[in-house]
């Protein structure tokens, strides 16, 4: 049975552009489908090429008016966004547990941490600062300030539909760009409702645009924000080879871009962390959403001393895991999006015990809850040349590697082309700064297995990406430096 929401106008199924929500042209529709239920939840237009074409240009026409807006007033719009997200908390809650299928505690968590990147910008929104330079002619200065770079495409995936677009739409609003996004065609929901809520708090019209398409057309989508002139710059948060074709595509118009994608997070226990708190935060970082988030530990390294009884009570956690729909009470994990998730967990699994490793945690299917369920699994023993050491799972899969020495620990977290986030537990200083120097990775957690915050720089290296999202260097994606040159300054008589 469907969830009822307190107001039922956050439940939109049309595409939102220039503060309308349109009638598509379009005779193609997709689904959105409950992945717990297999229910459908609602049928979307699959919007044609010329319509994307029409709402990029819209977009851009928006922000000819939008950059010039006051900071102040950017800021106000911004605060109000966030004090809306917290009002229609419960409901925008529900639509991710509905098109997401994560459970309800952990979608309630998402909301306050989207909304909070609309309060963290709205108080950036007015600290975008400058600098005077004095150069080598004593009779010059240089003034440089910051300007929006335009229009900016979103390109956003299922695993956070409230907080990935909100994390990438209020630095754009507080720096004075407008917005075009496109959500994953799996959740879509969640980034209609925030249009909605965008226009309740006041911004312009055409400053946030939704387009939606099918997974078929979402390629078209990704194209047609690459190669437009007016997008200046795109946003993307997927996987490393789509990353690639999108830098291809955008070479044409040499626009600027923001990449967050895939990791291979290793998390790092040494014989002297405390254990009890490594294990419980291992299985944080692990098992949040079903390891379903570009962060989750993909690699559990555990120095010899402690390895047998951090993988006894790992297990023994794991195994008090409670898995079912995320509206029901009580449950701590609920299923995964698609069968695709299952399928890479399984790949990864007889991979892992063909070459030796130990299954400690069985889990599997359970099909008895739907085609979506399954229970997590834990595997030791696990070895350097398996595929879920070398790719990431993305899944309920657990991987727990013995280690030696700090040396050869870094040897092998680094011994991958992925730089996201890393973890590291012990209680011995060197230790702790030493691994997080020389891991190469854009974050580095110590002692907690959960990071994420809107005054963190969030980001990663190597192929994982570039650019950060959150916290001061926020907005400076969506920006350009001005340098003004003042002649002759001085007058002396």
């Amino acid at each position: 049975m469907a969830p009822t929401l307190k107001n039922p106008e956050l439940f939109r199924t049309k595409p939102f552009v220039n503060g309308k929500w349109i009638d598509s042209t379009s005779t193609k529709t997709f689904q959105v489908i409950d992945p717990a239920t297999e229910e459908l939840i609602a049928e979307l237009p699959d919007q044609s090429p010329a319509e994307i074409d029409e709402a990029i240009k819209i977009t851009h026409e928006a922000f000819l008016k939008y950059k010039h807006t006051s900071p102040y007033d950017r800021a106000k719009w911004l605060r109000k966004m966030y004090e809306l997200m917290h009002e229609n908390l419960d409901d925008l809650a529900t639509l991710i547990t509905w098109e997401n299928g994560k459970c309800l505690t952990d979608a309630i968590g998402e909301i306050k941490y989207a909304a909070s990147y609309f309060e963290w910008f709205a108080e950036e929104a007015k600290r975008m600062y400058g600098h005077t330079i004095q150069p080598s002619n004593p009779n010059n200065k240089v003034i440089t300030y910051k300007q929006p770079v335009g229009a900016v495409g979103l390109l956003c995936p299922f695993n956070f539909p409230s907080a990935m677009g909100a994390r990438k739409a209020a630095p754009a609003f507080a720096a004075g760009c407008s917005c075009i996004l496109k959500p994953d065609a799996q959740t879509p929901l969640s980034s209609l409702a925030l249009a909605y809520l965008a226009q309740k708090a006041g911004f312009p019209d055409g400053v946030f645009n939704v387009v939606l398409s099918s997974i078929e057309s979402t390629p078209m989508v990704g194209l047609k924000f690459c190669e437009s002139s007016l997008i200046k710059k795109i946003s993307f948060t997927g996987s490393t080879p789509v990353g690639k074709l999108l830098m291809k595509q955008s070479s044409s118009t040499l626009k600027k871009l923001s990449m967050e994608l895939g990791g291979n997070a290793p998390i790092i226990i040494f014989d002297d962390a405390k254990l009890d708190i490594a294990v419980d935060q291992s299985i944080a970082s692990k098992f949040r959403s079903l390891g379903q988030t570009c962060v989750c530990a993909n690699r559990i390294y555990v120095q010899s001393g402690v390895y047998d009884e951090f993988c006894e009570k790992f297990a023994a956690k794991v195994r008090e895991f409670k898995i079912g729909n995320g509206f029901e009470p009580g449950v701590t994990h609920a299923c995964v999006i698609n069968q695709k998730s299952i399928e890479k967990v399984e790949t990864h699994l007889q991979d892992a015990l063909e070459k030796g490793a130990t299954l400690l945690v069985e889990g599997g299917r359970l099909p008895k809850l739907g085609k979506n369920f399954y229970a997590p699994t834990v595997i030791k023993d696990v070895t350097q040349d398996m595929k879920v050491i070398n790719e990431e799972t993305f899944g309920p899969l657990g991987a727990i590697v013995k280690f030696d020495t700090k040396e050869q620990v870094l040897h092998w977290c680094n011994d991958t082309p992925f730089g996201l986030a890393s973890y590291v537990f012990s209680e011995n200083l060197n230790n702790i700064w030493y691994i997080s120097e020389y891991l190469e990775t854009g974050m580095v957690s110590v002692n907690t297995g959960l990071f994420t915050d809107a005054a963190l720089p969030f980001g990663g290296v190597k192929e994982s990406g570039f650019g950060r999202e959150g916290s001061l260097y926020g907005v400076d994606d969506y920006t350009v430096v001005k340098s003004i040159t003042l002649g002759n300054v001085y007058h002396y008589s």
